[in-house]
C-alpha cells in the first residue's frame, strides 16, 4: 500500500529555518522520485524540489536555490526538505509526492501525501 506523509510545518519568523519530512512506504522495487510542492490558496501548485533514489540526484526551481536543500534517508524511508532564510512568500501548504517515472520538479507525480502548513511571519 503506497503512502506518503508530510510533516514538520509550523509558524516561523522570517529568516528562520524549518525541516520538513516526508515519510513514505510501498515503493520497494524500482527507482523512486520524491518531490516537494507548495500551494498558496488561489494559486497553482508549484514544484520546488525533488530527489531520485537511484543516484540521489536533485532538482530545484531557481527561486529556492541556495535556501532549500533536499536530502533522503532511505533506511528510514524519509525525504527531508531543509528550508533556510525563510521569507514570507514561502508561506504555503507543502506537499510531498512520488513518481517512479521521470524525476523533475516539473514532472508528473502519481502519489500524494497530505500537506503541512508553513507560515512565515515578517
Amino acid at each position: 500500500d503506497v503512502q506518503l506523509q508530510a510533516s514538520g510545518g509550523g509558524l516561523v519568523q522570517a529568516g528562520g529555518s524549518l525541516r520538513l519530512s516526508c515519510t513514505f512506504s510501498g515503493f520497494t522495487f524500482g527507482d523512486l522520485c520524491i518531490g516537494w510542492f507548495r500551494q498558496v490558496p488561489g494559486k497553482e501548485r508549484e514544484g520546488v524540489s525533488c530527489i531520485r533514489r537511484s543516484d540521489r540526484s536533485t532538482d530545484y526551481i531557481d527561486s529556492v536555490m541556495g535556501r532549500f536543500t533536499i536530502t533522503a534517508d532511505y533506511a528510514k524511508n524519509t525525504v527531508y526538505l531543509q528550508i533556510d532564510s525563510l521569507k514570507p512568500e514561502d508561506t504555503a501548504v507543502y506537499y510531498c509526492a512520488a513518481t517512479q517515472d521521470y524525476c523533475s520538479v516539473y514532472g508528473e507525480y502519481n502519489y500524494w501525501g497530505q500537506g503541512t502548513q508553513v507560515t512565515v511571519s515578517s
